[in-house]
């Protein structure tokens, strides 16, 4: 937890509580008193999605990826997250949960992508995860992956993305922002 204490972090904090707004992650506080007819930057929140991808000593792949919503959104509107294929996909090669906004993963169908790749390309994990997320525009998604042989991947296109991996072997990685290993 410690880990994701950090001083931009509570900076975030300050602000949304000088704000009186709630808010998720990265989206900037909106002022107490916005004029009616004002646009608001960065009023809505693409961030607070929770995914998990797993892989077992056989090679068993599996994924859950659950979405964290979208403030005001229109009504009816369904996001990536129940999409499989879009936001979440597992198969025998890999499995990935994205997070972002949805309508851009959708376009993109990126967790398909990564296993389609690997499947029809023969390229890794890691080349595969980099390929599909090329093809997202730039601030809109992130995913972490997992092959069958426990390549792990955890690329994104954003400011920065919450992410863990731990290994059998002992390796763990807990980050936010940009990895020199991504």
């Amino acid at each position: 937890m410690s880990h994701f204490i950090t001083p931009e972090n509570i900076e975030r904090l300050k602000q949304a509580q000088e704000a009186d707004r709630v808010q998720l992650d990265y989206t900037q506080p909106i002022q107490k008193e916005v004029p009616k007819d004002a646009a608001v930057a960065g009023g809505d929140s693409q961030i607070g999605t929770v995914g998990c991808v797993a892989v077992d000593s056989e090679g068993n792949l599996a994924t859950a990826t659950s979405t964290g919503g979208i403030v005001n959104k229109m009504v009816g509107r369904i996001g990536d997250t129940p999409i499989i294929g879009a936001g979440t996909y597992a198969n025998h090669l890999c499995a990935v949960s994205a997070t972002g906004r949805g309508e851009a993963i959708i376009r993109g169908t990126i967790a398909r992508d990564v296993a389609a790749v690997m499947e029809f390309k023969g390229l890794s994990l890691k080349e595969a995860a980099a390929y599909a997320m090329d093809r997202v525009p730039r601030g809109n998604a992130g995913l972490i992956a997992v092959s069958s042989t426990g390549e792990v991947a955890m690329l994104f296109n954003t400011t920065g993305m919450f992410r863990a991996c731990a290994t059998e072997d002992g390796y763990s990685e807990i980050s936010i922002w940009d990895s020199p290993t991504e």
